[in-house]
């Protein structure tokens, strides 16, 4: 796997990407060596952030961790991601490489599998509208995301809020 390692308004120093690197390196059993892992690091009113991405075959891994120090924001994005592969297990077989799951370990009796999905579904006409409009109804029914139509575009688009508070746009390529 391919490590990138950026900060946001920040450099990183040389230690913690050593760290990443190693940490990170755990997981080239389930992703083949061109994959690429973005890591970013960044500090927000003084608290650290480590936020790890990776896409491979057509899945997005993510993880984003915040603590005091970033060698604790490293271990929680690294056990918060496992997790993920982990309690997925099942349904990411047929998306990981397939050696991945070959060699069980101990450890991962520690990860309870995910049970079938319940999905739950709704039909609403996607109204065009701005973003500025969506986020308005999302407040007003009260939920964290809202998908319509972009009224620029014609192409469907989702606003969400973020957990710092502010707002995010989803928009089709």
């Amino acid at each position: 796997m391919v490590i990138q390692v950026m900060g946001r308004q920040m450099t990183v120093r040389e230690t913690l990407v050593t760290q990443i690197e190693e940490k990170l390196h755990k997981f080239d059993k389930f992703f083949d060596p061109d994959t690429v892992a973005y890591v970013t690091c960044k500090t927000r009113k003084g608290v650290k952030i480590i936020e790890i991405t990776v896409t491979y075959g057509g899945t997005v891994f993510r993880s984003e961790e915040e603590n005091e120090t970033f060698r604790t924001a490293l271990d929680r994005a690294m056990e918060t991601f496992e997790r993920q592969i982990r309690k997925n297990k099942t349904r990411l077989q047929k998306r990981v490489r397939p050696e991945a799951f070959v060699s069980e370990s101990e450890a991962e009796d520690d990860y309870e599998e995910e049970e079938a999905f319940r999905i739950r579904t709704k039909r609403f006409p996607f109204k065009p509208m701005a973003a500025e409009e969506a986020i308005l109804q999302m407040n007003l029914l009260e939920h964290s995301f809202y998908a319509f139509t972009d009224a620029e575009t014609g192409k469907p688009a989702v606003v969400y809020r973020r957990k710092d508070g502010d707002y995010g746009l989803i928009i089709q390529e």
